[in-house]
């Protein structure tokens, strides 16, 4: 009756298996290290650069726990963070004599303890969050006012176009900050240009105004449109975040937002803050129009005159002036892909970029009709635009074309990085940067350690006490319960933080409601007379629809704060509902197969420790009703 054939027991040592196996690398830690890689695509690593941080650790007297050489970096372990700042010193000084022409990036970062035998199984420890682990915290500002200038100005042009297919004359589109006005010289035009707005774009709502003998359209976008652009704008952003922190390989990052133009970016294990900086600070947004060449043009670019209307002055790199006109021709949405290089012509670094169709359409119209005059691609940051190059258009250009000038390699690859990640919809600056040290994140992990290992040590004496040795068994069932628990959130490679090892001091306390459950149903088979081994069988299997119905209605408020909730909360859900799952295959399978283990061999069975049986008309504890 009470006994479990071969292969479940086989499944409980394989679940044991593989949830000390998974836990195992939890334990190990992390060393603080150096890493050294290439800042250049023509410097390679090997074991020439192996051997150079060698002598450079060992002419600074530093002994390193160990250095390895993976295929893009050098990767040097120390035993503490004094000797990790001294050692990067040191290879900075060694490696790097010139910091305005770095051939390497050596960076500061932390190592897994893990033993290889269980790196090579796939055992890796779980992700430790910001308020854990230490890392750097940013608060970055939405420039919405610009997404709503560059909507403003992607309509300019849309206008434009739609006008002369739909031949409408204007004597002239032009973008006034957020407004664009159409300038019309009869009533037969106005009413045109009226009715193509009205039927091709919904977003804008115009204003009508009398010019002396023409008249001027003024068109705005609508209340709910800018709010679209700017939820958009926002939603764009993000996206773009994600991708880029995913180049800077940082695990599991924190990114979403706060408010109504805020995003908050948070990069746990992240010591070296400069470089993750560099990148999210660099608020890049690319865009490409054609240099005004025009005499009055000309006199701008020397100083001796004003900017034509309908363009602006922005500066190269070399300090001279460019004046390009208003209309953006590409952005930075249309591109696919950007790769670094080197121009073979020149060997100066080079920046080779591939747009989708509608850019490689939009590339061949203007090129074929602007044969031989001037294109100027522009970066945008933080607000402030700069020429990167302003080449001839020699020929008809297509879906890949490049970007060369005055740069150097690494700009080469930072600007690389910046736009394969993705153009951001408006410009972003830092507002607020926070640092967590490791040690305030190694104090949080003992408080958090000591709560859960204080709560498992009270609920096991409760237990033991009350139940006598079905409490122990329960109390090894939440042992178990535990161990798997922290065996799945590593495969998975969950991040766990303060609100998810609140959520397993709560998973030990919910977990122990089902065998608490079990207890007293067997307790109640025992005083209503059952034999030992039939109340041992009825406990179980009566319980076991008890047990499921509480548990799948608490794994569905789980699931509710998953799937709406955000930040703490969701990591608090993940755990809480990985938590659920758990407790019911320890709670139920593995405490009944110990309790079979032990009574099932039995056949003559009298008594269970179960602590004491308050049995009617035996004890007034229980009476008889009248």
């Amino acid at each position: 009756m009470n006994r479990y054939p071969l292969w479940k027991y086989a499944i409980l040592v394989v679940a044991l298996v593989v949830g000390v196996l998974y836990t195992l690398p939890n334990f190990f830690g992390e060393a603080p290290a150096v890493q050294v890689s290439s800042a250049k695509s023509t410097v390679k690593i090997d074991a020439t650069t192996q051997a150079r941080v060698e002598q450079a650790l060992s002419a600074a007297g530093l002994r390193p726990e160990a250095i390895t050489l993976d295929p893009n970096s050098v990767k040097v372990r120390l035993e503490s963070t004094d000797a990790q700042l001294q050692a990067r010193d040191a290879i900075q000084r060694a490696l790097v004599p010139n910091p305005d022409d770095a051939p390497y990036v050596v960076a500061l970062n932390l190592l897994s303890n893990t033993p290889g035998w269980l790196s090579a199984i796939g055992a890796a420890p779980m992700y430790l969050g910001l308020d854990l682990r230490g890392g750097v915290h940013f608060m970055l500002q939405v420039d919405m006012q610009a997404a709503l200038t560059k909507r403003a100005e992607s309509l300019t042009g849309d206008l434009r176009t739609q006008l002369r297919e739909a031949n409408v004359r204007h004597a002239g589109i032009n973008r006034n900050v957020q407004q664009v006005e159409i300038r019309l010289r009869d009533s037969q035009s106005l009413a045109g240009a009226q009715r193509v707005i009205r039927e091709q774009f919904a977003d804008l709502q115009t204003v009508e105004q009398a010019e002396g003998t023409e008249y001027k359209l003024v068109a705005t976008l609508r209340p709910e449109a800018a709010r679209r652009v700017q939820e958009q704008a926002l939603r764009q952003n993000i996206v773009t975040l994600h991708n880029r922190i995913n180049e800077l390989g940082v695990a599991e990052p924190v990114i979403q937002q706060q408010g109504l133009d805020r995003i908050v970016v948070q990069l746990p294990g992240v010591q070296d803050t400069g470089r993750a900086k560099a990148i999210l600070g660099r608020t890049a947004t690319l865009e490409m129009r054609l240099v005004d060449e025009s005499a009055e043009a000309r006199g701008a670019e020397l100083g001796t005159g004003p900017v034509p209307f309908g363009s602006e002055r922005y500066l190269e790199r070399d300090g001279r002036a460019v004046i390009v006109k208003k209309q953006v021709i590409l952005t930075g949405d249309s591109l696919t892909d950007a790769q670094p290089g080197f121009d073979q012509q020149t060997q100066q670094p080079k920046v080779d970029l591939t747009v989708d169709a509608k850019g490689g359409r939009i590339m061949r119209d203007v090129s074929r009709e602007n044969l031989k005059k001037r294109m100027a691609i522009l970066l945008f940051e933080k607000g402030k635009g700069e020429v990167l190059t302003a080449p001839v258009i020699q020929g008809e250009l297509g879906t890949r074309f490049q970007i060369s000038g005055s740069m150097s390699v690494n700009e080469a690859n930072d600007l690389a990085l910046l736009l394969r990640a993705g153009s951001l919809a408006a410009p972003m600056e830092i507002i607020e940067e926070l640092t967590i040290g490791p040690s305030l994140g190694a104090e949080n992990i003992a408080k958090g350690f000591h709560s859960v290992a204080w709560g498992f040590g009270a609920i096991v004496a409760f237990m033991a006490v009350y139940y006598m040795l079905f409490g122990l068994i329960s109390g090894l069932a939440l042992a178990v319960n535990l161990l798997l628990l922290v065996a799945v959130l590593s495969m998975l490679q969950a991040t766990l933080t303060l609100p998810g090892m609140a959520a397993m001091a709560l998973a030990l306390g919910m977990a122990i409601d089902s065998n608490v459950l079990i207890n007293e149903r067997v307790r109640e088979e025992l005083r209503s007379g059952a034999a030992p081994q039939a109340a041992i069988h009825a406990g179980y299997d009566r319980a076991w629809a008890t047990i499921l119905d509480s548990n799948v209605t608490t794994l569905i408020a789980g699931l509710a704060l998953l799937a709406f909730g955000s930040g703490p909360v969701r990591g608090f859900a993940v755990v809480h509902c990985i938590g659920i799952l758990t407790s019911m295959f320890s709670a139920v399978f593995f405490s009944r197969g110990l309790v079979n283990l032990w009574y099932g061999r039995k056949k003559k069975l009298k008594s269970v420790s179960i602590g004491t049986v308050w049995r009617p008309g035996a004890d007034q504890a229980i009476t008889k009703p009248e």
